[in-house]
């Protein structure tokens, strides 16, 4: 799950950035509405949802609104700001925002809202995903193996892990490309290393084969990979 976080205080865009990486988020942060007008006319990443701030430097949060939905994107949009009156509202709703958290606010509220738009989201995911023996629970987080008495196992997997998995999950014998996997999963301002993907694939593929799902992610040399249905 990508978010793009628009906010220019430096204190509550780090606060937003780490619980949102806690809960195993990818988050590109933008401190300006210019920089955030890049990250979201840009080809190369597809985000699940977004944090506008109100007021940004450069272009407002109500500007790249309107500039979204020009686009007819779909995007959820949570609106962050400290205007509380009723018409100021009412412009944010209007503009294409489709919810609106009046600061200060708890990050365990900001956490529930993001949920909640997920759930309304005309791109929501579903609740499980299933190929093969492996199930993963987009709710809470998990990932079991089923062996064939219908035995479930947790599997433990780091914050980049899950999200490796989860992305290889929604697109099953699909060949997606290294790039298209840096692209999505990693922070545009991460200093990836050239085989840190390649990498990552070895530590998911250990994983899996100590619970015995074994075989899954297939290596499509000078491509990328492909994660084969399995048996169920």
């Amino acid at each position: 799950m990508r978010v793009l976080l628009v906010e220019d205080e430096p204190d509550l865009g780090k606060a937003i950035d780490r619980t949102l990486k806690q809960e195993k988020y990818i988050v590109d942060w933008a401190l300006d509405g210019s920089e955030a007008w890049e990250y979201l006319d840009s080809q190369w990443t597809q985000y699940n949802l977004a944090i506008f701030d109100w007021l940004l430097p450069g272009l407002s949060g109500l500007e790249l609104l309107r500039r979204l939905r020009a686009k007819n994107s779909a995007l959820p949009v949570l609106m962050l700001t400290a205007k509380d009156r009723m018409e100021d509202k009412v412009a944010g709703l209007d503009a294409g925002a489709d919810d609106y958290l009046v600061k200060p606010f708890g990050m365990a509220e900001l956490l529930a809202r993001l949920r909640a738009l997920q759930r309304r989201s005309p791109q929501i995911q579903p609740q499980q995903l299933q190929v093969g023996n492996l199930v993963l629970d987009c709710g809470n987080r998990t990932v079991c193996h089923l062996d064939r008495s219908g035995n479930s196992q947790i599997i433990s997997l780091t914050n980049k892990e899950f999200q490796l998995l989860e992305y290889f999950m929604k697109h099953p014998n699909q060949i997606i490309t290294t790039d298209q996997i840096r692209n999505q999963l990693w922070e545009a301002s991460a200093d990836t290393f050239s085989n840190v993907v390649a990498a990552q694939v070895r530590l998911l593929r250990r994983k899996l084969e100590s619970v015995g799902a074994t075989n899954l992610i297939e290596t499509v040399h000078g491509v990328g990979y492909r994660m084969k249905r399995g048996e169920i």
